[in-house]
């Protein structure tokens, strides 16, 4: 496709010329507040599973100094559609590896596996690597969450850190992997495809970047990711063509920090979905007292409008599953009792594992 085969430099200039255009009609891309109102109200007052779907130390055969579970991710397999797949993270003092478990329930997962662990020694992946921004047939909300193949394999973006001996140890990088079988997963560039060194890094993100999340449209691929300057973090956007090279917007941020919102010290770990005849964006803010789920809208991938109130509250589990923080979700559809499923990393007086709400008491 010849939009594969365009130089970094052309896209580029498409990138902005896509900014100008939305730039010229940006008053009616500003979205009112009670258009958002609407658009977040399928997504509150939800119910809560009691326990941890995954535990904060899940006891992994072969594995068992890896604890404190996070960032889930929901996905499915071409020709399995009564089967489900979760790949989360766990911490073993030196960095992250990622797992992935089954399940045909979305609340029971079993046979828990690596998916990829650390990197090889003195490169951007040593400290661990975080998959679960995978390339979906669909992004649509309510879609089947199944892998989609581009030559042959599966891909997943990831976030990864250099070091190991610490928690999140910066300078973060991004980097892309891919799979035969959807479970075991490999670099797919020996480079990260988002670094601090990059020319085109913002002041915003200069100090780490951390997770990503994938959406193909209109022939191209958009990588919404997290970043940090200091103690803040905000969430921008990357354009590519082939998942290999990328080329940052000239709008970043496009959540960015508010004062005195439930947003105000972190806007981070976005999910983006398309929600009928617009987008809606999951991330995670920090900001009074804790962290939250979060929601922002858009119309074009490019203007966001986020929603100042939290979709939930840390603490809102009535079992303190959460009272300190919840965050970093993964969303899925279930037909066969047309209910949604919401995995999020709850830390409260159980430690930091992945819980469970859903759109229907189950």
């Amino acid at each position: 496709m010849l939009m594969q085969r365009l130089p970094r430099i052309s896209l580029l200039l498409l990138a902005l010329s896509c900014t100008q255009d939305a730039a010229g009609a940006a008053a009616s891309l500003d979205i009112d507040r009670e258009t958002i109102d609407k658009w977040s109200v399928p997504y509150r007052g939800w119910h809560y599973q009691p326990q941890h779907v995954i535990l904060a130390q899940p006891g992994i055969p072969g594995y068992e100094k890896f604890r404190h579970t996070d960032c889930p991710c929901v996905y499915q397999l071409p020709g399995q559609p009564d089967k489900f797949f979760l790949s989360f993270i766990a911490f073993d003092g030196r960095g992250y590896h990622s797992f992935v478990v089954e399940s045909t329930d979305l609340v029971r997962w079993t046979h828990p596996r690596l998916a990829m662990g650390f990197g090889p020694p003195n490169e951007f992946d040593h400290g661990g690597c975080v998959i679960g921004a995978y390339l979906y047939e669909s992004y649509d909300l309510r879609a089947a969450r199944v892998l989609k193949k581009r030559d042959g394999k599966y891909w997943t973006l990831y976030g990864c850190y250099p070091r190991q001996g610490g928690y999140e140890l910066r300078p973060g990088y991004e980097g892309v992997a891919c799979s035969d079988d959807g479970l075991s997963w490999r670099r797919a560039k020996p480079a990260p495809i988002l670094a601090v060194q990059d020319a085109d890094c913002g002041t915003w993100e200069k100090d780490c970047i951390y997770q990503p999340w994938l959406v193909e449209t209109g022939g191209r691929f958009f990588n919404f990711y997290n970043a940090a300057c200091g103690g803040k973090e905000q969430t921008g956007l990357a354009f590519s063509t082939d998942l290999l090279d990328w080329t940052r917007h000239p709008g970043n941020p496009v959540i960015r920090n508010r004062r005195g919102g439930y947003d105000q010290q972190f806007c981070s770990d976005p999910k983006v979905f398309r929600d009928g005849d617009h987008w809606t964006m999951f991330y995670f803010g920090v900001g009074r007292g804790g962290a939250h789920i979060m929601a922002a809208f858009s119309r074009d991938l490019l203007h966001w409008t986020a929603h100042p109130e939290p979709l939930y509250r840390a603490g809102g589990h009535p079992g303190g599953l959460d009272k300190q923080h919840a965050h970093k979700v993964s969303l899925v559809y279930n037909p066969k009792n047309d209910t949604l499923y919401l995995y999020y990393c709850a830390c409260g007086n159980q430690g930091r594992g992945i819980g469970l709400i859903t759109s229907k008491p189950l």
